[in-house]
């Protein structure tokens, strides 16, 4: 895979795999609106679960987690407050990251849960 979007792509499919066989109920992927997006939003024991995912291969510098920068963080919180007005949601949330490393092709999952929190 040497296409960015392919890769990611096929990250988000791997997480959203990964987090169903994990007994969450994905709700949506990839969603949008305002300029904003959510990569899935998920629920797990009532509780509403944003995953950010992020995908490298083996020879990156910064390690996928590390790229959710507090800009980052800020803008899937402003997506997720948007995500529970739209849809009128009264639920507990959560921020998670999910990394997918390539290796070959072979890749390894690291699932962070509460990765972050909103900040007043």
């Amino acid at each position: 895979m040497t296409n960015a979007k392919t890769i990611g792509d096929k990250g988000e499919e791997i997480a959203a795999q990964y987090l169903a066989n994990k007994g969450y109920k994905i709700l949506s992927r990839n969603w949008q609106l305002m300029h904003r997006e959510l990569d899935i939003v998920a629920m797990k024991d009532q509780t509403l679960v944003f995953v950010e995912v992020k995908t490298r291969a083996e020879d990156f510098i910064v390690s996928p987690a590390e790229a959710v920068s507090r800009r980052k963080q800020k803008l899937i919180i402003q997506a997720a407050d948007l995500y529970i007005t739209k849809n009128n949601l009264n639920y507990e949330a959560q921020f998670d990251i999910i990394s997918i490393i390539y290796k070959g092709n072979a890749f390894a999952v690291e699932h962070i849960e509460n990765a972050f929190y909103p900040r007043a």
